[in-house]
């Protein structure tokens, strides 16, 4: 990635996908940090949605994502965004708003693209079952493999970057017309594979994922495990067809192991915290 001048003081955008996540907004939107802006992505809730987050965090931004699934909520966000730094941010409850700090803290460090590991020490997860963690961990280790990355925790979408980087992303325009590639929960695995691709500086730090507020997980072990091995699959094709011609099919991103301080007043990770309520 090319050099680019860091503000001392960046302005952060969340990011937030929703649909139908009007008790979780009324819990969550009150522990984000203070930032440059909230942007809530809705997918067409009908529970109010919407009107919750205005009325809890009257300086949100609501937008109405183009089309439907995950993906397409993220790139409608990422295209409103204005912030030098991108974080997305699950509405469910199960992300911790407290490591959004040392998120920003490891990318002023000089990380191109920071993810939140539940396997590094520090991190966990009360959601992860056994199968879907030796399913991540087999997944993880052949994106290793195809694309020279480290890293630890794959399936696992809490991440942050900086604006500037978006455009190696190469995610579908948020006005195409119909379905398109990278619209729905492949996008997780489709941005940590585009970064490694792209050779961005990759930083990953330890993660908590709680649980759920309301509802379960919608992730079924099998299912899901397919999905993100199709995605590999479509996401090495696509870069062995970025550098046909060459002897370069890998990735070689740029692993950081800088150590990233945590920012005053963040204190360490202590155990799971429920958001209050």
């Amino acid at each position: 990635m090319s050099l680019r001048t860091i503000p001392t003081h960046p302005r952060v955008s969340i990011i937030v996908p929703t649909f139908n996540e009007a008790p979780n907004l009324e819990r969550v939107l009150p522990t984000l940090p203070e930032v440059h802006e909230v942007i809530v992505v809705d997918g067409g809730s009908t529970d109010g949605t919407a009107e919750t987050a205005q009325r809890v965090m009257p300086s949100a931004r609501v937008i109405q994502q183009t089309r439907t699934g995950k993906g397409n909520a993220l790139a409608c966000g990422f295209e409103a965004a204005t912030g030098d730094i991108i974080v997305m941010f699950d509405a469910d409850g199960s992300a911790d708003a407290r490591e959004i700090p040392v998120m920003v803290a490891a990318l002023l460090s000089g990380a191109d693209f920071v993810k939140g590991s539940r396997m590094l020490h520090g991190g966990g997860s009360a959601d992860l079952t056994t199968t879907r963690a030796l399913g991540n961990r087999a997944l993880t280790g052949m994106v290793n493999v195809l694309f020279r990355t480290r890293y630890t925790d794959l399936c696992y979408g809490y991440n942050a970057f900086w604006r500037d980087v978006l455009d190696v992303f190469d995610l579908p325009d948020p006005d195409a017309t119909g379905r398109q590639w990278g619209d729905g929960f492949e996008i997780e695995t489709l941005l940590n594979c585009r970064a490694a691709a792209a050779r961005l500086t990759i930083l990953e730090i330890p993660s908590y994922e709680h649980d759920r507020i309301h509802g379960v997980s919608n992730l079924r072990a099998l299912p899901d495990g397919m999905r993100v091995l199709r995605t590999i699959d479509a996401e090495f094709r696509r870069l062995r067809t970025l550098h046909s011609g060459t002897r370069h099919v890998g990735a070689t991103a740029r692993f950081s192991s800088r150590p990233v301080a945590r920012p005053t007043g963040i204190p360490a990770y202590r155990g799971p915290q429920r958001v209050a309520g």
